[in-house]
């Protein structure tokens, strides 16, 4: 079986053709309508496939030995996963049929920060803009790409919502924030100047005067949360997906509620997050089971 060992400071004999298969894949995902986001990482996942076949026209038996040496090298089941459908998405693209058993992800409890974490983590926050950051992450249980395409026009703080647009099921959406988060977010907006990026305005940009990208938006978090010296693992989806969900879920707040808020499409999904600490347990045990 061939292991992925892909030399990036080699260019490929084919990189032209590469190149040209990558821009016509491209605009194949956005014809079919797909999200930036999910058209980025399909392009990257395609581009390692193409170095992995060293063609150009790679046959389907070569998309077999790849996805065996993906999962051989220990990689995620999402990883595989999304390598594999961008796989399946250029042969549809060239009219060719590829399928692939789909690996399902571990059914156990997702990891979560309680209360008193995410109350830690925003007392070491002394920037006022990380700190707006992280609490609309939070109390809009926003995913970090969410947070980055966020514009000025997005946030009524009135309302205290969010317009959420290209999310990730490609549809817009709208999220909640606390009095607490609109009330940092006012200060935030009383000393942050306006800047436009590409003809918009970013409600958050960085010191350079670029829009956040999910990547930096994550090793921000990591940051706080070691400074307020939480050892559970979990990045920034942790903290902005999971958590909230469970918080509100431990705190009595219906399922179908919860799906409304996370804008899943499948209460499936949500049910992920119907789990509740020990001590919550506990506390709805001795209410409910009483003689």
């Amino acid at each position: 079986m061939r292991k992925i060992q892909v030399d990036w400071h080699t260019k490929p004999a084919y990189e032209h053709q590469r190149d040209s298969i990558l821009k016509r894949y491209v605009a194949y995902l956005r014809n079919i309508g797909l999200s930036a986001e999910t058209i980025k990482l399909y392009t990257g996942r395609l581009g390692v496939f193409l170095d992995f076949a060293h063609s150009d026209n790679p046959s389907t038996e070569i998309a077999d030995q790849f996805r065996s040496s993906l999962i051989e090298s220990d990689l995620s089941k999402s990883h595989v996963n999304n390598s594999c459908f961008a796989i399946k998405n250029f042969y549809k693209m060239n009219g060719i049929e590829w399928s692939f058993i789909r690996l399902k992800p571990n059914e156990g409890i997702p990891y979560y920060f309680d209360e008193e974490d995410v109350l830690k983590i925003f007392s070491v926050c002394s920037n006022i803009k990380h700190l707006a950051m992280l609490q609309t992450l939070f109390y809009g249980c926003l995913r970090s790409s969410e947070l980055c395409k966020l514009d000025d026009i997005d946030l009524n703080l009135e309302t205290k919502t969010l317009r959420l647009r290209e999310t990730k099921s490609n549809r817009d959406g709208i999220a909640y924030i606390s009095d607490e988060c609109a009330d940092t977010l006012r200060t935030y907006l009383k000393i942050r100047p306006p800047i436009t990026i590409d003809d918009r305005t970013p409600l958050f940009y960085t010191d350079h005067a670029n829009r956040w990208h999910r990547n930096d938006i994550h090793r921000m978090f990591v940051n706080y949360k070691k400074k307020a010296n939480i050892r559970k693992p979990g990045g920034v989806h942790v903290f902005s997906r999971h958590s909230p969900a469970t918080i509100m879920i431990a705190n009595g707040c219906d399922i179908r509620i919860v799906k409304e808020v996370l804008r899943h499409k499948d209460i499936k999904t949500t049910l992920r997050y119907a789990h509740v600490a020990d001590h919550t347990k506990r506390e709805r045990y001795d209410e409910y089971l009483r003689l």
